[in-house]
C-alpha cells in the first residue's frame, strides 16, 4: 500500500478514532504490507485505548450506547412545535396568531409543510433586519418543516431545524422586549 494524504498517520487515526466513537465500532485495513503510517495509527489508537480502558475501569464507567427511543425523540420535537405556538400568540398584529394556527400536531397525521423532503433546511435563515411578521411567518414555516421531518423519520434535520427555530424564537422575544 502507498503512503499518501488518505493514509498519512493522521488520517488514519482520525478515521480510526471516528470509527472508534461507536461502542460496536471496528476499522478494517485492506493492505499488502503494514506501512509506517499503518503502524502509527495502530500504535496510537492501542495507547488510547489502553488509556480509555483503564480509566473505565478505575471509575466504574461500562460503556453503553445511546438509547433514545423514537416516541422520546418525536416528543422532545411536539414540545417545541407547541412553544412555537406559544411563542407566536399575541405576537400578531391585533394580538392574532401568525402562522401557527390549525397545525396537526396528533402522532400518526402528517403535517402539511407544502415541501418536499429535499428542499427542508434550505431556506435562508438570515433574520437580520427581517420584519417581525416576517420572521414570525419564518418560525412557523420552520415549525412545519420540522414537523414533516419528524414524520418521515428523518430526526437528524428535525433536531437541526428545531435548534434554528430556537435561535429565530430567541431573537423574537428579543425584539419584543425591546419594543
Amino acid at each position: 500500500d502507498k503512503e499518501g494524504f488518505l493514509r498519512s498517520g493522521r488520517s488514519l487515526i482520525q478515521t480510526i478514532g471516528r470509527a472508534a466513537r461507536n461502542v460496536s465500532g471496528e476499522v478494517h485495513m485492506y493492505a499488502d504490507k503494514i506501512t509506517p503510517s499503518m503502524a502509527q495509527a495502530i500504535d496510537e489508537t492501542d495507547r488510547r485505548r489502553a488509556k480509555q480502558v483503564a480509566h473505565n475501569l478505575a471509575n466504574g464507567v461500562d460503556p453503553q450506547p445511546l438509547r433514545k427511543k423514537i416516541h422520546d425523540i418525536l416528543d422532545d420535537i411536539y414540545r417545541e412545535a407547541e412553544d412555537t405556538d406559544t411563542a407566536l400568540a399575541g405576537h400578531g398584529p391585533g394580538g392574532a396568531i401568525i402562522g401557527g394556527s390549525g397545525r396537526q400536531m396528533s402522532r400518526g397525521k402528517a403535517p402539511t409543510a407544502g415541501t418536499s423532503s429535499r428542499d427542508r433546511g434550505r431556506i435562508d435563515t438570515k433574520s437580520e433586519g427581517m420584519a417581525k411578521v416576517e420572521l414570525m411567518n419564518l418560525i412557523s414555516e420552520l415549525t412545519e418543516q420540522m414537523l414533516g421531518s419528524a414524520q418521515e423519520l428523518q430526526f437528524e434535520l428535525a433536531a437541526r431545524i428545531r435548534d434554528e427555530i430556537k435561535e429565530l424564537k430567541r431573537e423574537l422575544r428579543q425584539m419584543a422586549e425591546a419594543a
